[in-house]
């Protein structure tokens, strides 16, 4: 049975799981684009201009909370596609995408994701098969959601941070090589700041996080695995 936090991972199988002559043929004429850190990809509310695949580097999804705070969706690393729902209906971007390292991208348009799609029509298809995947992996997500605690949120957080940006020291700990506020954990997790300052001060008493020069390192991982899956 897939944990909880596994039902939170974002599906990224748009193109990823096309038959591998659609898909090299869709990117064949691609254009590649370099973001530098902390640059701007496209904000909530542009033109769904088409998407992207990245090739290297990092990228974070992030939407304004209602109180103007920013709370980030996802970090996404090689091979994954980002925009791909405006470029297929035309409608404006739903969130904003920056660069959190140095990243290289390969962009196909609208317009030739459309003319391609003329030209091989079973791609609606698979387009529709994984749209109907990614609605019921949404439905997943909310179920999930709704029966995980404040610390399991925190910790599942905490965890997909760890995987965008963690580093093996080898000696059982994972260190976070990204400068983490508690603010950020609070976006990601959905919840409280001061419910998050809670949960990570016990768990650095407990032994199971620890900060230095304001990194985190989970100590004790399979305890936060746990606390992920509620």
């Amino acid at each position: 049975m897939e944990s909880k936090r596994g039902q939170f991972r974002r599906s990224n199988q748009f193109i990823t799981s096309l038959p591998d002559e659609i898909s090299s043929g869709l990117f064949a004429k691609s254009a590649r684009i370099k973001l530098a850190v902390d640059e701007l990809l496209f904000n909530a509310g542009d033109d769904g201009n088409g998407c992207y695949r990245i090739e290297s580097g990092l990228l974070k999804l992030s939407i304004l909370s209602e109180e103007g705070g920013e709370r980030i969706l996802d970090v996404l690393g090689p091979g994954a596609i980002v925009g791909e729902l405006s470029m297929i209906d035309g409608a404006p971007r739903s969130t904003a995408v920056y660069a959190v390292r140095n990243t290289e991208l390969s962009f196909i348009s609208r317009a030739a994701f459309l003319a391609f799609a003329d030209l091989h029509p079973e791609l609606y298809r698979h387009v529709a098969t994984l749209l109907a995947l990614r609605v019921r992996e949404m439905n997943d997500v909310a179920v999930a959601w709704s029966f995980l605690s404040l610390e399991g949120r925190a910790a599942h957080a905490l965890l997909e941070l760890a995987e965008a940006f963690g580093e093996d020291t080898g000696d059982g700990r994972l260190l976070i090589r990204q400068k983490i506020e508690q603010s950020d954990i609070a976006a990601m997790a959905g919840i409280a700041r001061e419910n998050v300052s809670r949960i990570l001060n016990k768990w650095i008493r407990d032994k199971v996080l620890s900060r230095h020069a304001g990194y985190y390192c989970i100590e004790a991982r399979e305890k936060v695995e746990k606390f992920a899956g509620g």
